[in-house]
């Protein structure tokens, strides 16, 4: 299982970035995708998180109706699609998958085995 991240970049608050997680060495079928970031000093918390098989999400409560988490099963790729970014927003941004029903189990980073390299989105005020 590898997952590649990319998309990361520097915007101005209220800018917009797509991230993308390709990934390899599995099918979608059974596994959710998560994307996690993490701030200087502070702990990893998960953002967005889908079911590719089924589409079914999850959303941080502060990234809702700004943030959407999209997949391409044809390309085996996972979205970030950030819009109306702030400040706040700024870390190392993760995705991670691992074969599990999306649930409210699967929110927690530490039911995630595989990671892809981390992605550096900084918003400017």
């Amino acid at each position: 299982v590898q997952l590649q991240a990319s998309g990361g970049g520097s915007v101005h608050a209220g800018g917009s970035l797509r991230l993308s997680c390709v990934c390899s060495g599995f099918t979608f079928d059974g596994y959710t995708i998560g994307w996690f970031r993490q701030a200087p000093g502070k702990g990893r918390e998960g953002v967005a998180y889908i079911s590719p098989i089924d589409g079914n999400t999850l959303y941080l409560d502060s990234v809702k109706g700004r943030f959407t988490i999209q997949r391409d099963n044809a390309k085996n790729t996972v979205y970030l699609q950030m819009n109306s970014l702030k400040p706040e927003d700024t870390a190392v941004y993760y995705c991670a998958t691992d074969y599990g029903k999306l649930t409210a189990t699967m929110c927690s980073e530490y039911e995630y085995n595989y990671w892809g390299q981390g992605t550096q989105v900084t918003v400017s005020s």
